[in-house]
């Protein structure tokens, strides 16, 4: 309790606060910038930290991080352009609500079920991080495998209507994938003698050509009247949010819950607890039709289980020095220059300056309710900015936000030609959502399979030989299998209905 309160003086120090306002403030103008990522914000600030005592530079990551996170929903659902890869998962739904003239309630939902659930990550990072870093330990090859197969198979509960073309799309996803060194013999793949191309293809800028230059594409060349927002009336940006969060409280629980978990495996991250979030909401909900067409219930999971994740990140790396996402792999940087050597022994010899890191977490998301209200009412000003003079400047931030991640003009490359690929594969009915999905976990379900092959000599039931292997194997199987079951079933029960 002393360490608590030690901490608490700490955090409330007036320079520290004013940290906290700029870094949330500086957080919110990156998430919003389509290509301007999270990853990128707290890189950017990584210099600004050497001048810094441990407390405020370590506020100053956590706070811009969360308000990233958030503010990465604003062009998502204002252009269909996420801001932050964590917000992608959901992009199409806002978008949908915004074009039914819901923005308001759309951005007000996001916003508060981003404060519960960061609120519930750092009350689960300040009181469980131990037992959380302990079981995320105990994930090997076969258990990520299984992880990644499990968020796989929620692009076919993403893609809206035909699933075969979800599946064409998650696959082309996993071929992007491929493309650079192979990671167990060492062999370059689909390189074509590109030294650049070595490195595999990097996400940020997969994800701005898909989502962003799509965008820009289908408004140039769109010969139809654009679609008329309804603006409403856009003043408490709260109203109707009590209501739609009593109505979906499960979900904002449940969302937290799964935030917190995905976070706190080492690699997994906001992205992939958002799509796994917003993939279980849609299977368990009671209206699954409406996802889609503008639903606000997988926002209220997915946008709970983007912040929740955040604190579940912290978890491995502060316990045992292993990143959860990009941006922990960050902080441990940064906790090694700042003289906190990440592990066990940390809460034994700094633990004032760790429990100033949970104090900030709370205090952070408390910060996100006011920040996040005034960007809110700012953003909305983009929907009266015409598109002929909206889309070049959007354009212009994709290609400044990248090639800032390498300083490399190959970025800008790679965003142009899969932008191209992405907009070919809209026209024609195929969804982005599965193929951003394939990119992000292409990597791990490869790592993971050539692995857990080689440790068990090729044998395949090895994959179900742990316990918790086992139990992830049989639930993903399961899914697998599910549809076959229910046709099945109703082609049985299809006979006796006639009668």
């Amino acid at each position: 309790m002393d360490i608590m309160l030690q901490a608490i003086g700490l955090v409330f120090d007036p320079q520290v606060l004013l940290v906290i306002l700029f870094s949330g403030a500086f957080g919110m103008f990156m998430g919003a910038i389509p290509g301007l990522s999270a990853t990128m914000a707290t890189a950017l600030l990584v210099p600004v930290t050497f001048f810094m005592p441990p407390v405020p530079a370590l506020a100053s990551i956590v706070t811009a991080t969360a308000m990233a996170i958030f503010a990465g929903d604003l062009p998502g659902a204002l252009l269909r352009i996420p801001g932050t890869p964590a917000s992608a998962a959901y992009t199409d739904e806002a978008y949908a609500m915004t074009r039914k003239g819901q923005a308001e309630l759309v951005l007000g939902v996001g916003l508060c079920s981003a404060v519960i659930g960061g609120l519930f990550g750092a009350l689960v990072l300040t009181f469980t991080a131990p037992a959380l870093a302990e079981f995320a330990l105990k994930f090997s090859s076969f258990e990520y495998f299984w992880l990644a197969c499990l968020g796989l198979t929620s692009a076919a509960f993403i893609s809206t209507d035909v699933p075969v073309k979800g599946v064409i799309s998650l696959m082309i996803g996993l071929l992007i994938a491929t493309v650079g060194i192979d990671p167990t013999a060492g062999h370059p793949r689909f390189t074509f003698g590109s030294v650049e191309l070595m490195g595999g293809v990097n996400f940020i800028p997969a994800m701005i050509g898909m989502f962003a230059v799509a965008e820009v594409l289908r408004s140039v060349t769109s010969t139809a009247e654009p679609v008329k927002v309804k603006f409403g009336h856009f003043g408490n940006v709260f109203r109707g949010v009590g209501g739609v969060l009593l109505r979906y409280k499960k979900n904002l629980l449940r969302g937290s819950v799964i935030g917190t978990l995905v976070g706190a495996l080492p690699g997994a991250g906001s992205d992939i607890a958002a799509w796994i979030s917003y993939a279980v909401s849609k299977k368990f909900s009671k209206e699954p039709e409406k996802f889609g067409t503008g639903h606000v219930e997988g926002i209220v999971d997915a946008g709970a289980s983007n912040n929740a994740g955040l604190g579940g990140t912290w978890v491995p790396a502060l316990v045992f020095g292993i990143p959860g996402d990009s941006i922990t792999a960050i902080v441990i940087g940064v906790l090694y220059v700042k003289g906190m050597n990440p592990g066990p022994t940390v809460f034994l010899e700094q633990p004032e300056l760790i429990y100033s890191v949970f104090v900030t977490f709370f205090l952070a998301n408390l910060f996100m309710i006011p920040l996040g209200y005034v960007a809110i009412k700012s953003s909305t000003q983009l929907l009266r900015v015409p598109r002929n003079v909206l889309m070049p400047i959007i354009l212009m931030f994709c290609i400044v936000g990248t090639f800032a991640i390498n300083n490399t003009v190959f970025g800008v490359g790679i965003m142009v030609v899969l932008g191209l690929v992405a907009y070919v594969m809209e026209e024609n009915g195929f969804p982005i959502a599965p193929a951003i999905l394939g990119l992000v976990l292409g990597g791990l379900l490869e790592r993971s399979f050539m692995t857990s092959m080689i440790k068990a000599d090729g044998n395949l039931l090895a994959f179900f030989e742990r316990p918790i292997a086992a139990v992830l194997g049989i639930i993903t199987v399961m899914i697998w299998f599910s549809p076959l079951v229910l046709r099945m079933r109703r082609k049985g029960a299809s006979p006796a209905g006639d009668v």
